[in-house]
């Protein structure tokens, strides 16, 4: 790790060379450039094996965040935290060590035996990540989207009995513009629906199995996936296909649910830690501006990732290892501007977005050292694959981002943020409190999204650079701007 750390004060020492004046920033200002070397290596660092995925609470992430910590202080930045860099959390986590799949099919004619498909993890299915311990053989069922609310005129659950069996359905809502059904889109809530009628584990039909952690960990029941070309197989019987399925409840937008052929074998090892602790890692600058330092810009990205489960890393370098190295490399070169932004600049790394955002609410429930106001918020999530970016903004700062844009012509697609859904990012907590955000994103492909193959080979060091110039013209012109005046 020593040298991990040389080398990277080595190459951010060559980043050092001033940019002119009128570079991205602010302008008149003498500006250090985000150097894409130094950005790749602190991404290389945090995808690397020693973090182990860096899922919240396992003791990968929390070296993470020590280390990450050791960078702020070692660039001069004010902790941002009475106690320090690191801010707690509660953050159980459960580990998979272990898992089997197998599904017993019905053979060609009644009289034929059963067909044992024994599946394989990644590929085929994929236990949820905050499963607990199980063996459990049982029927199936089909769910819909795994709804119930009669409230809303629409239960997935009426007319099967999912008791005793496992309940696959697919991810999604009848109706994506309706709202009521937001909360119903949760993991959370359709798992507990699940569990609460009887079912042994709930198993989502994905077109490819992902590491999924934003859950909860519910004594003896063992939630898992499967993907669209296993679930033919279990479909066969009824002469249809997954993705036919799919599009029969997005066309017809009512309940089709019905008994499933055959059974399926989930076994399931894992450990569970109910009391482990998760961190927000923070740093600041502190405004010059005397009048306005007491209000600041928050420049944040997710820490986490998927972890270690089944004797595989999910590595989570694009997701968000790079998102992280983008703010981290923004935080170094600021810190080296002799003339410091009017506004206090902290730069946040979220934990637990993956397990829903519990990172940045924590955060956003009370700013650090009596800071009187956000100005704005700006996430980057998955900044390192593509050749531009994708930009969510609150209407009050398209002007800013198009003026930081016109500098370094990177944003390819571009829209504003007026609602959050159970899909947002860390941006949430701080838009719904109704600070103006920015979220940004590479443009990908976003290849091996949640899964082992999420390693820093993936990831173009120019796209994070770009990526970090783009956010510290944004974040420098917040800083030192007038006060953002709200959009009718």
């Amino acid at each position: 790790m020593r040298c991990c750390l040389i080398a990277v004060l080595l190459i951010a020492l060559a980043g050092l060379t001033p940019a002119d004046d009128d570079e991205p920033g602010a302008p008149g200002r003498l500006i250090v450039a985000p150097n894409p070397i130094s950005a790749y290596s602190i991404c290389k660092i945090l995808a690397g094996p020693e973090y182990a995925g860096r899922l919240t609470g396992h003791p990968g992430y929390t070296a993470a965040a020590r280390w990450a910590a050791d960078q702020f202080r070692l660039w001069g930045l004010e902790p941002a935290f009475p106690g320090g860099y690191l801010q707690p959390f509660p953050a159980p986590h459960t580990v998979l060590e272990a898992a089997e799949a197998v599904l017993y099919l019905p053979g060609a004619t009644p009289e034929a035996p059963e067909r044992e498909v024994r599946l394989e993890p990644n590929k085929d299915y994929l236990p949820l990540s905050f499963s607990d311990s199980g063996d459990h053989t049982a029927g199936m069922v089909f769910a819909g989207w795994g709804i119930a609310a009669p409230e809303l005129g629409y239960d997935d659950y009426a007319g099967i009995d999912p008791k005793g069996k496992f309940v696959l359905c697919f991810r999604g809502t009848p109706d994506p513009a309706d709202d009521r059904f937001t909360d119903h889109d949760q993991h959370r809530t359709r798992l507990r629906t699940a569990r609460e009628r009887g079912a042994l584990g709930l198993v989502y039909i994905y077109e490819q199995p992902q590491m999924n952690t934003n859950g909860d960990w519910l004594a003896g029941f063992t939630p898992a996936e499967i993907s669209y070309a296993v679930a033919d197989k279990i479909l066969a019987a009824r002469s249809t296909t997954a993705k036919d399925l799919r599009d029969d409840l997005r066309r017809y937008r009512r309940p089709l649910s019905f008994d499933l052929p055959g059974r399926l074998r989930l076994r399931v090892v894992s450990r569970h830690v109910p009391d482990s602790q998760g961190y927000n890692i923070a740093a600041f600058i502190p405004g010059a501006d005397p009048a306005l330092r007491d209000e600041c810009v928050i420049v944040g990205a997710h820490f986490d990732g998927c972890g270690p489960h089944l004797g595989f890393i999910y590595p989570g370098a694009n997701d968000n290892a790079s998102g992280s190295a983008v703010v981290m490399e923004l935080a170094r070169t600021m810190s080296l501007w002799p003339n410091k932004p009017r506004r206090t600049v902290i730069f946040v790394l979220f934990g637990a977005e993956e397990t829903g955002l519990q990172g940045s609410h924590t955060f956003a429930a009370g700013l650090p050292y009596g800071m009187r106001q956000a100005a704005a918020m700006i996430n980057i999530d998955m900044a390192g694959a593509g050749d531009g970016a994708w930009c969510g903004y609150s209407a009050a700062l398209l002007p800013v981002v198009e003026a930081a844009d016109a500098e370094v012509g990177l944003i390819r697609n571009k829209r504003a943020i007026t609602r959050v859904g159970v899909r947002s990012s860390d941006f949430a907590p701080f838009f719904q409190l109704g600070i103006p955000c920015v979220s940004l994103s590479s443009t990908g492909p976003h290849l091996a999204y949640h899964e082992p193959g999420d390693t820093i080979y993936r990831i173009n060091p120019e796209i994070l650079g770009a990526m970090a110039r783009l956010t510290g013209g944004i974040a420098a012109r917040l800083a030192d701007g007038d006060a953002v005046q709200p959009v009718p």
